[in-house]
Protein backbone atom coordinates (compact mmCIF):
# COMPACT_ATOMS: atom_id res chain seq x y z
CA UNK A 1 0.00 0.00 0.00
CA UNK A 2 1.23 3.62 -1.12
CA UNK A 3 1.87 5.62 2.10
CA UNK A 4 -0.61 8.39 2.70
CA UNK A 5 0.54 11.86 1.22
CA UNK A 6 1.29 14.10 4.37
CA UNK A 7 -0.96 17.11 4.04
CA UNK A 8 0.86 20.67 4.04
CA UNK A 9 -0.52 22.94 6.53
CA UNK A 10 -1.55 26.36 4.38
CA UNK A 11 0.38 29.50 5.52
CA UNK A 12 -0.77 32.29 7.23
CA UNK A 13 -2.62 34.52 4.35
CA UNK A 14 -0.23 37.97 5.40
CA UNK A 15 -1.46 41.13 4.29
CA UNK A 16 0.49 44.34 3.26
CA UNK A 17 -1.09 46.66 5.55
CA UNK A 18 -3.88 45.95 8.34
CA UNK A 19 -5.74 49.29 9.21
CA UNK A 20 -7.45 49.50 12.78
CA UNK A 21 -10.87 52.00 12.59
CA UNK A 22 -13.31 53.13 10.41
CA UNK A 23 -13.89 56.53 11.59
CA UNK A 24 -12.82 59.46 9.54
CA UNK A 25 -9.06 58.55 9.28
CA UNK A 26 -9.75 54.65 8.65
CA UNK A 27 -11.80 56.09 5.90
CA UNK A 28 -9.15 58.20 4.79
CA UNK A 29 -6.57 55.54 4.85
CA UNK A 30 -8.47 53.07 2.88
CA UNK A 31 -9.75 55.23 0.29
CA UNK A 32 -6.39 56.80 -0.44
CA UNK A 33 -4.58 53.31 -0.68
CA UNK A 34 -7.13 52.02 -3.31
CA UNK A 35 -6.34 55.05 -5.00
CA UNK A 36 -2.40 54.51 -5.10
CA UNK A 37 -3.00 50.71 -6.41
CA UNK A 38 -2.11 49.32 -2.62
CA UNK A 39 -5.55 46.87 -2.80
CA UNK A 40 -3.67 44.27 -0.05
CA UNK A 41 -4.96 45.27 3.09
CA UNK A 42 -7.44 44.40 5.97
CA UNK A 43 -9.93 47.03 7.74
CA UNK A 44 -11.26 46.01 10.60
CA UNK A 45 -14.44 48.77 12.87
CA UNK A 46 -15.39 47.21 15.91
CA UNK A 47 -18.76 48.91 15.70
CA UNK A 48 -21.81 47.68 13.02
CA UNK A 49 -21.31 50.77 11.10
CA UNK A 50 -18.73 53.33 9.99
CA UNK A 51 -18.15 57.09 11.35
CA UNK A 52 -16.13 56.81 14.51
CA UNK A 53 -16.68 59.47 17.40
CA UNK A 54 -19.99 60.59 14.82
CA UNK A 55 -21.66 57.09 15.50
CA UNK A 56 -20.67 56.96 18.94
CA UNK A 57 -21.78 60.82 19.88
CA UNK A 58 -25.41 61.58 19.43
CA UNK A 59 -26.11 63.29 22.54
CA UNK A 60 -29.06 66.55 21.24
CA UNK A 61 -27.21 69.11 20.02
CA UNK A 62 -23.89 67.42 19.11
CA UNK A 63 -22.13 69.17 15.97
CA UNK A 64 -19.10 70.22 14.29
CA UNK A 65 -17.47 73.26 15.55
CA UNK A 66 -15.79 73.65 12.24
CA UNK A 67 -17.47 75.22 9.57
CA UNK A 68 -19.07 72.44 7.37
CA UNK A 69 -17.08 73.30 4.16
CA UNK A 70 -13.82 72.50 5.61
CA UNK A 71 -15.13 69.69 7.88
CA UNK A 72 -15.36 67.02 4.27
CA UNK A 73 -12.79 65.18 2.66
CA UNK A 74 -10.72 67.25 0.05
CA UNK A 75 -11.74 64.22 -2.69
CA UNK A 76 -15.52 64.41 -1.42
CA UNK A 77 -16.83 67.96 -1.13
CA UNK A 78 -21.12 67.94 -0.40
CA UNK A 79 -23.62 70.36 -1.21
CA UNK A 80 -26.15 69.05 1.59
CA UNK A 81 -25.03 70.65 4.38
CA UNK A 82 -27.89 72.03 6.25
CA UNK A 83 -25.82 75.05 8.40
CA UNK A 84 -22.35 76.46 8.16
CA UNK A 85 -21.64 74.35 11.19
CA UNK A 86 -22.90 70.50 10.15
CA UNK A 87 -25.23 68.93 12.98
CA UNK A 88 -23.75 65.35 13.90
CA UNK A 89 -26.70 63.16 11.97
CA UNK A 90 -25.74 64.58 8.76
CA UNK A 91 -21.65 64.14 9.40
CA UNK A 92 -22.50 60.66 10.11
CA UNK A 93 -24.75 60.47 6.81
CA UNK A 94 -21.99 62.13 4.92
CA UNK A 95 -19.13 59.64 6.17
CA UNK A 96 -21.73 56.63 5.36
CA UNK A 97 -21.99 57.96 1.66
CA UNK A 98 -18.52 58.62 1.39
CA UNK A 99 -18.06 54.86 2.33
CA UNK A 100 -20.33 53.66 0.06
CA UNK A 101 -19.16 56.09 -3.16
CA UNK A 102 -15.14 54.54 -2.75
CA UNK A 103 -16.38 51.18 -2.40
CA UNK A 104 -14.84 50.65 1.34
CA UNK A 105 -18.02 49.17 3.05
CA UNK A 106 -17.71 45.97 1.38
CA UNK A 107 -13.59 45.91 2.20
CA UNK A 108 -14.53 46.29 6.19
CA UNK A 109 -14.80 43.41 8.60
CA UNK A 110 -17.35 45.04 10.83
CA UNK A 111 -17.89 44.12 14.72
CA UNK A 112 -14.43 43.15 14.66
CA UNK A 113 -12.14 44.84 17.31
CA UNK A 114 -8.57 44.67 17.94
CA UNK A 115 -8.05 42.70 20.97
CA UNK A 116 -3.80 42.49 21.06
CA UNK A 117 -0.95 43.19 18.63
CA UNK A 118 2.43 41.98 18.93
CA UNK A 119 5.65 42.78 16.67
CA UNK A 120 7.06 39.69 16.09
CA UNK A 121 10.50 40.22 15.15
CA UNK A 122 12.03 37.25 13.97
CA UNK A 123 9.19 37.37 10.64
CA UNK A 124 9.15 41.00 11.00
CA UNK A 125 5.37 41.01 10.90
CA UNK A 126 2.72 41.99 13.09
CA UNK A 127 0.47 39.51 14.62
CA UNK A 128 -2.80 40.92 15.63
CA UNK A 129 -5.47 39.03 17.88
CA UNK A 130 -8.78 40.42 16.76
CA UNK A 131 -12.32 39.15 18.15
CA UNK A 132 -16.06 38.91 16.27
CA UNK A 133 -18.75 38.27 18.59
CA UNK A 134 -17.49 35.09 20.72
CA UNK A 135 -15.03 33.89 17.53
CA UNK A 136 -11.66 34.51 17.87
CA UNK A 137 -8.79 35.53 15.03
CA UNK A 138 -5.72 36.34 14.23
CA UNK A 139 -3.91 38.23 10.87
CA UNK A 140 -0.46 38.82 10.35
CA UNK A 141 0.52 42.07 8.67
CA UNK A 142 3.60 43.38 7.51
CA UNK A 143 2.52 46.95 8.59
CA UNK A 144 0.07 48.44 10.53
CA UNK A 145 -1.95 51.49 10.39
CA UNK A 146 -3.80 52.69 13.81
CA UNK A 147 -6.44 55.04 12.67
CA UNK A 148 -8.58 54.34 16.36
CA UNK A 149 -8.79 58.60 16.89
CA UNK A 150 -8.19 60.19 19.99
CA UNK A 151 -11.54 61.06 21.09
CA UNK A 152 -12.74 57.37 21.62
CA UNK A 153 -12.80 56.56 25.14
CA UNK A 154 -15.51 58.43 27.44
CA UNK A 155 -13.99 59.85 30.82
CA UNK A 156 -16.14 59.45 34.05
CA UNK A 157 -13.63 60.25 37.21
CA UNK A 158 -14.03 58.49 39.99
CA UNK A 159 -15.58 60.09 43.06
CA UNK A 160 -16.78 58.88 46.87
CA UNK A 161 -20.00 57.64 47.06
CA UNK A 162 -20.55 57.00 43.22
CA UNK A 163 -21.72 54.24 43.39
CA UNK A 164 -24.70 54.73 46.14
CA UNK A 165 -26.15 56.89 42.84
CA UNK A 166 -29.60 55.32 42.67
CA UNK A 167 -30.85 57.46 39.99
CA UNK A 168 -29.81 57.73 36.36
CA UNK A 169 -26.18 58.34 35.28
CA UNK A 170 -24.93 58.54 31.49
CA UNK A 171 -22.05 59.81 29.86
CA UNK A 172 -22.27 62.17 26.53
CA UNK A 173 -20.69 60.30 24.61
CA UNK A 174 -23.15 56.83 25.74
CA UNK A 175 -26.28 58.91 26.11
CA UNK A 176 -29.40 56.92 26.91
CA UNK A 177 -32.19 58.02 24.30
CA UNK A 178 -34.86 56.25 26.15
CA UNK A 179 -34.46 57.91 29.40
CA UNK A 180 -37.08 60.74 29.56
CA UNK A 181 -35.56 64.25 31.03
CA UNK A 182 -38.52 65.65 30.98
CA UNK A 183 -39.33 67.04 34.46
CA UNK A 184 -36.08 65.62 36.20
CA UNK A 185 -33.54 67.16 38.48
CA UNK A 186 -30.38 67.16 36.30
CA UNK A 187 -26.87 67.26 37.15
CA UNK A 188 -24.47 68.35 34.68
CA UNK A 189 -20.82 67.65 34.56
CA UNK A 190 -18.42 69.37 32.91
CA UNK A 191 -18.56 72.89 30.45
CA UNK A 192 -16.53 71.60 27.85
CA UNK A 193 -17.39 71.53 24.14
CA UNK A 194 -20.39 68.67 25.05
CA UNK A 195 -21.89 70.16 27.48
CA UNK A 196 -22.12 73.93 25.93
CA UNK A 197 -24.39 71.62 23.09
CA UNK A 198 -26.49 69.74 24.93
CA UNK A 199 -27.21 71.69 28.03
CA UNK A 200 -29.51 74.21 26.05
CA UNK A 201 -31.32 71.00 24.41
CA UNK A 202 -32.17 69.88 27.79
CA UNK A 203 -32.46 73.12 29.53
CA UNK A 204 -36.04 73.60 28.45
CA UNK A 205 -37.39 69.86 29.63
CA UNK A 206 -35.89 69.52 32.86
CA UNK A 207 -37.43 70.73 36.71
CA UNK A 208 -33.99 71.65 37.44
CA UNK A 209 -30.87 72.09 35.82
CA UNK A 210 -27.63 71.88 38.10
CA UNK A 211 -24.36 72.65 36.18
CA UNK A 212 -21.40 71.66 37.72
CA UNK A 213 -17.86 73.86 36.16
CA UNK A 214 -14.36 73.65 37.66
CA UNK A 215 -13.20 76.11 34.89
CA UNK A 216 -15.06 78.57 32.70
CA UNK A 217 -14.47 78.10 29.44
CA UNK A 218 -14.22 80.87 26.60
CA UNK A 219 -17.75 80.82 25.11
CA UNK A 220 -17.62 83.21 21.58
CA UNK A 221 -20.93 83.54 19.14
CA UNK A 222 -21.33 80.91 16.47
CA UNK A 223 -21.53 82.47 12.81
CA UNK A 224 -24.27 79.74 11.95
CA UNK A 225 -26.69 79.67 9.77
CA UNK A 226 -29.25 77.59 7.92
CA UNK A 227 -27.99 77.14 3.88
CA UNK A 228 -31.82 76.46 2.63
CA UNK A 229 -32.47 74.54 -0.44
CA UNK A 230 -31.21 77.12 -2.98
CA UNK A 231 -28.18 78.11 -0.99
CA UNK A 232 -27.48 73.89 -1.34
CA UNK A 233 -28.23 73.48 -5.17
CA UNK A 234 -26.20 77.07 -6.05
CA UNK A 235 -23.50 75.27 -4.66
CA UNK A 236 -23.83 72.31 -6.16
CA UNK A 237 -24.07 73.63 -9.59
CA UNK A 238 -21.29 75.96 -8.80
CA UNK A 239 -18.64 73.96 -7.29
CA UNK A 240 -16.11 77.02 -7.11
CA UNK A 241 -18.27 78.30 -4.62
CA UNK A 242 -17.83 75.18 -2.32
CA UNK A 243 -14.18 75.57 -3.11
CA UNK A 244 -14.21 79.50 -2.64
CA UNK A 245 -15.76 78.59 0.77
CA UNK A 246 -13.47 76.04 1.57
CA UNK A 247 -10.33 78.15 1.16
CA UNK A 248 -12.08 81.34 2.92
CA UNK A 249 -12.69 78.87 6.01
CA UNK A 250 -8.55 77.72 5.92
CA UNK A 251 -7.40 81.13 5.94
CA UNK A 252 -9.76 82.32 8.95
CA UNK A 253 -8.49 79.00 10.80
CA UNK A 254 -4.72 80.25 9.74
CA UNK A 255 -5.87 84.00 11.69
CA UNK A 256 -6.82 81.54 14.74
CA UNK A 257 -3.58 79.66 14.89
CA UNK A 258 -1.31 82.41 14.51
CA UNK A 259 -2.99 83.55 17.10
CA UNK A 260 -2.29 80.82 19.50
CA UNK A 261 1.11 80.61 18.55
CA UNK A 262 1.16 84.98 19.75
CA UNK A 263 -0.93 85.33 22.70
CA UNK A 264 -0.38 88.79 22.32
CA UNK A 265 -2.22 89.08 19.15
CA UNK A 266 -5.73 87.74 20.69
CA UNK A 267 -5.95 90.10 23.33
CA UNK A 268 -8.62 92.39 21.53
CA UNK A 269 -10.48 89.09 20.79
CA UNK A 270 -10.84 88.45 24.50
CA UNK A 271 -11.35 92.27 25.01
CA UNK A 272 -14.43 92.42 22.75
CA UNK A 273 -15.36 88.47 24.34
CA UNK A 274 -15.52 89.88 27.55
CA UNK A 275 -17.19 93.22 26.64
CA UNK A 276 -20.20 91.07 25.10
CA UNK A 277 -20.22 88.72 28.11
CA UNK A 278 -21.66 91.83 29.74
CA UNK A 279 -24.42 91.82 26.90
CA UNK A 280 -25.30 88.39 27.08
CA UNK A 281 -25.12 87.95 31.13
CA UNK A 282 -26.96 90.57 32.65
CA UNK A 283 -26.36 89.06 36.58
CA UNK A 284 -23.33 90.01 37.92
CA UNK A 285 -22.57 86.94 40.01
CA UNK A 286 -23.23 84.85 36.95
CA UNK A 287 -21.17 86.83 34.83
CA UNK A 288 -18.17 86.82 37.14
CA UNK A 289 -19.24 83.01 37.44
CA UNK A 290 -19.07 82.22 33.26
CA UNK A 291 -15.84 84.90 32.92
CA UNK A 292 -12.29 82.65 31.81
CA UNK A 293 -9.50 83.48 34.39
CA UNK A 294 -6.84 82.28 31.52
CA UNK A 295 -5.81 83.65 28.01
CA UNK A 296 -8.21 83.13 25.26
CA UNK A 297 -6.87 79.28 22.97
CA UNK A 298 -5.49 78.10 26.21
CA UNK A 299 -7.97 75.46 26.41
CA UNK A 300 -10.12 74.67 23.30
CA UNK A 301 -12.20 77.83 22.32
CA UNK A 302 -15.83 77.20 22.50
CA UNK A 303 -18.57 78.12 19.93
CA UNK A 304 -22.25 78.82 20.85
CA UNK A 305 -25.31 81.26 20.67
CA UNK A 306 -27.30 79.55 23.00
CA UNK A 307 -25.47 78.43 26.09
CA UNK A 308 -25.59 81.50 28.37
CA UNK A 309 -29.24 81.74 27.80
CA UNK A 310 -29.88 78.49 29.15
CA UNK A 311 -28.21 79.26 32.23
CA UNK A 312 -29.80 82.25 32.76
CA UNK A 313 -32.96 80.37 32.78
CA UNK A 314 -35.59 80.56 36.06
CA UNK A 315 -34.82 76.63 36.10
CA UNK A 316 -31.10 76.52 35.59
CA UNK A 317 -28.34 77.00 38.23
CA UNK A 318 -24.65 76.93 37.37
CA UNK A 319 -21.76 75.75 40.04
CA UNK A 320 -18.62 77.07 39.84
CA UNK A 321 -17.20 74.14 41.31
CA UNK A 322 -16.50 70.73 40.89
CA UNK A 323 -18.49 67.84 41.83
CA UNK A 324 -16.18 66.14 44.31
CA UNK A 325 -18.54 63.55 46.27
CA UNK A 326 -21.93 61.85 45.98
CA UNK A 327 -24.03 60.76 48.88
CA UNK A 328 -27.31 58.63 47.53
CA UNK A 329 -28.71 60.74 45.43
CA UNK A 330 -27.29 63.93 46.73
CA UNK A 331 -24.51 65.88 44.27
CA UNK A 332 -21.99 68.08 46.63
CA UNK A 333 -19.65 70.42 44.55
CA UNK A 334 -16.08 71.40 45.81
CA UNK A 335 -17.82 74.58 48.20
CA UNK A 336 -20.09 72.21 50.13
CA UNK A 337 -23.09 72.97 47.66
CA UNK A 338 -25.45 70.32 47.98
CA UNK A 339 -28.57 69.52 45.46
CA UNK A 340 -30.71 66.34 45.63
CA UNK A 341 -30.89 65.08 41.53
CA UNK A 342 -32.25 62.58 39.74
CA UNK A 343 -29.84 62.17 36.53
CA UNK A 344 -26.03 63.10 36.30
CA UNK A 345 -24.83 63.73 33.13
CA UNK A 346 -21.30 63.33 32.47
CA UNK A 347 -19.96 65.93 29.98
CA UNK A 348 -16.02 65.22 31.36
CA UNK A 349 -14.68 64.52 28.14
CA UNK A 350 -12.17 61.77 26.84
CA UNK A 351 -8.72 59.95 27.86
CA UNK A 352 -6.85 61.65 25.19
CA UNK A 353 -3.06 62.67 26.96
CA UNK A 354 -2.56 58.62 26.64
CA UNK A 355 -4.34 56.94 23.21
CA UNK A 356 -6.35 54.19 24.24
CA UNK A 357 -5.04 51.83 21.55
CA UNK A 358 -1.77 51.43 24.15
CA UNK A 359 -3.36 49.32 26.10
CA UNK A 360 -3.42 46.75 23.17
CA UNK A 361 -0.03 46.80 21.81
CA UNK A 362 3.20 45.53 22.34
CA UNK A 363 6.34 47.26 20.75
CA UNK A 364 9.83 45.62 19.75
CA UNK A 365 11.11 45.19 23.42
CA UNK A 366 7.90 43.22 24.56
CA UNK A 367 6.75 46.23 26.06
CA UNK A 368 2.91 47.46 26.16
CA UNK A 369 2.86 50.98 25.09
CA UNK A 370 0.30 52.18 28.20
CA UNK A 371 2.83 50.56 30.36
CA UNK A 372 5.38 52.52 29.22
CA UNK A 373 3.27 55.64 29.00
CA UNK A 374 2.31 55.33 32.73
CA UNK A 375 5.44 57.97 33.83
CA UNK A 376 6.11 59.26 30.74
CA UNK A 377 4.37 61.16 28.14
CA UNK A 378 4.09 59.38 24.76
CA UNK A 379 5.52 60.93 21.88
CA UNK A 380 6.25 60.71 18.12
CA UNK A 381 7.58 61.52 15.29
CA UNK A 382 5.47 63.67 13.42
CA UNK A 383 2.11 62.24 15.04
CA UNK A 384 2.90 59.24 13.31
CA UNK A 385 5.81 56.79 14.19
CA UNK A 386 6.64 56.05 17.78
CA UNK A 387 10.02 54.52 19.47
CA UNK A 388 10.36 50.75 19.13
CA UNK A 389 7.13 50.35 17.25
CA UNK A 390 8.37 49.53 13.77
CA UNK A 391 6.22 49.22 10.67
CA UNK A 392 3.17 50.64 12.18
CA UNK A 393 1.53 54.12 12.20
CA UNK A 394 -0.67 56.42 14.65
CA UNK A 395 -2.83 58.73 13.19
CA UNK A 396 -3.65 62.11 14.83
CA UNK A 397 -0.89 61.35 17.32
CA UNK A 398 1.18 63.18 19.88
CA UNK A 399 1.57 67.12 19.51
CA UNK A 400 -0.13 67.17 15.45
CA UNK A 401 -3.40 68.91 16.91
CA UNK A 402 -3.88 72.07 15.05
CA UNK A 403 -6.81 74.51 15.34
CA UNK A 404 -8.24 73.29 12.53
CA UNK A 405 -10.66 70.36 10.61
CA UNK A 406 -9.58 66.55 12.00
CA UNK A 407 -10.41 65.64 8.30
CA UNK A 408 -7.89 67.71 6.90
CA UNK A 409 -5.60 66.57 9.54
CA UNK A 410 -5.73 63.34 9.28
CA UNK A 411 -5.41 64.11 5.36
CA UNK A 412 -2.32 65.76 5.68
CA UNK A 413 -1.26 63.00 8.20
CA UNK A 414 -2.09 59.78 5.58
CA UNK A 415 -0.05 60.90 2.28
CA UNK A 416 2.99 61.32 4.68
CA UNK A 417 1.86 57.90 5.81
CA UNK A 418 0.75 56.18 2.13
CA UNK A 419 3.71 57.77 0.56
CA UNK A 420 5.83 55.70 3.27
CA UNK A 421 4.19 52.21 2.68
CA UNK A 422 4.87 53.07 -0.84
CA UNK A 423 8.80 53.66 -0.22
CA UNK A 424 8.92 50.92 2.11
CA UNK A 425 7.47 48.21 -0.33
CA UNK A 426 9.28 49.66 -4.00
CA UNK A 427 12.76 49.07 -1.99
CA UNK A 428 12.23 46.09 -0.20
CA UNK A 429 12.24 47.27 3.18
CA UNK A 430 11.01 44.21 5.83
CA UNK A 431 11.35 46.55 8.79
CA UNK A 432 11.71 50.46 9.73
CA UNK A 433 11.59 52.00 12.76
CA UNK A 434 11.88 55.92 13.87
CA UNK A 435 15.78 56.56 14.51
CA UNK A 436 15.88 57.66 18.40
CA UNK A 437 17.95 60.37 17.80
CA UNK A 438 15.46 61.73 15.08
CA UNK A 439 12.66 61.43 17.51
CA UNK A 440 14.69 63.00 20.19
CA UNK A 441 15.76 65.89 18.53
CA UNK A 442 12.19 66.58 16.67
CA UNK A 443 10.14 66.36 20.44
CA UNK A 444 13.11 68.41 21.99
CA UNK A 445 12.35 71.06 19.32
CA UNK A 446 8.43 70.67 19.64
CA UNK A 447 8.15 71.16 23.53
CA UNK A 448 10.80 74.11 23.26
CA UNK A 449 8.48 75.94 20.54
CA UNK A 450 5.09 75.05 22.49
CA UNK A 451 6.19 77.51 25.63
CA UNK A 452 5.15 80.50 24.12
CA UNK A 453 2.19 79.19 22.79
CA UNK A 454 -0.79 79.96 24.57
CA UNK A 455 -1.29 76.00 25.05
CA UNK A 456 1.60 76.53 28.08
CA UNK A 457 1.71 80.02 28.66
CA UNK A 458 -2.11 80.78 28.89
CA UNK A 459 -2.34 80.05 32.49
CA UNK A 460 -4.71 76.92 32.37
CA UNK A 461 -4.94 73.76 32.97
CA UNK A 462 -6.15 71.52 29.80
CA UNK A 463 -6.15 68.26 28.47
CA UNK A 464 -2.72 69.46 25.81
CA UNK A 465 -0.93 68.94 29.44
CA UNK A 466 -0.27 65.78 30.77
CA UNK A 467 -0.11 64.52 34.39
CA UNK A 468 3.63 65.70 33.54
CA UNK A 469 2.62 68.98 32.64
CA UNK A 470 4.04 68.32 29.01
CA UNK A 471 1.94 69.15 26.22
CA UNK A 472 1.65 65.87 24.41
CA UNK A 473 -0.98 67.44 21.97
CA UNK A 474 -0.21 70.51 20.06
CA UNK A 475 2.09 71.02 17.09
CA UNK A 476 3.83 74.62 17.55
CA UNK A 477 3.70 76.05 13.93
CA UNK A 478 1.53 76.77 10.80
CA UNK A 479 -0.67 73.78 9.48
CA UNK A 480 1.32 74.84 6.44
CA UNK A 481 4.26 74.06 7.81
CA UNK A 482 2.78 70.82 9.31
CA UNK A 483 1.56 69.22 6.03
CA UNK A 484 5.23 70.79 4.14
CA UNK A 485 6.69 68.48 7.12
CA UNK A 486 4.16 65.36 6.12
CA UNK A 487 4.75 65.99 2.51
CA UNK A 488 7.73 63.65 2.08
CA UNK A 489 8.28 60.10 4.11
CA UNK A 490 12.01 60.25 4.77
CA UNK A 491 13.62 57.11 4.56
CA UNK A 492 16.35 58.28 6.23
CA UNK A 493 15.36 58.85 9.46
CA UNK A 494 14.23 55.60 9.57
CA UNK A 495 16.48 52.34 10.77
CA UNK A 496 15.63 49.94 7.66
CA UNK A 497 16.45 46.19 7.14
CA UNK A 498 16.06 45.53 3.67
CA UNK A 499 14.34 42.13 1.99
CA UNK A 500 18.08 41.39 0.27
CA UNK A 501 19.99 41.93 3.57
CA UNK A 502 17.96 39.07 5.16
CA UNK A 503 18.13 36.84 2.39
CA UNK A 504 21.94 37.43 2.56
CA UNK A 505 21.68 36.52 6.07
CA UNK A 506 20.00 33.41 5.84
CA UNK A 507 21.89 31.76 3.07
Amino acid sequence: MAAAKKRKTPEARIYDTFIVGAGISGLCAAIKMKKEGCHDFKIIEKATRVGGTWRENTYPGCGCDVPSSLYSFSFALSSKWSHLFARQPEILSYLEEVSEDFGINELIEFGTELEHAEWDESRHLWVLDTKTGNKKGQTLARTVVFATGPITEAQIPSLPGLDSFKGEMFHSAKWNHDYDLTGKRVAVIGTGASAIQFVPQIQPKVKELHVFQRTAPWVLPKPDMDLGDTSKQLINKLPIIQKSWRKAVATSLNVINFGLRNPAALKPVSTAAKQLLRVQVKDKTLRKAVTPDFTLGCKRILFANNYYPALQADNANLIPHGLVEVEGNTVIAANGERHEVDVIIWGTGFEVSHPPIGRKVIDANGDRLSDLWKDTSPEAYLGATMKDVPNAFLVLGPNVLVYDSFIGLAEAQLDYIIDGLKKVKQKGITRFAIKPPVLKAHNDKVQKHLKTTVFNSGGCKSYYLDQNGRNFAAWPWSLKELKRRLSDFKVGDYEVVYQSAEKKKAA
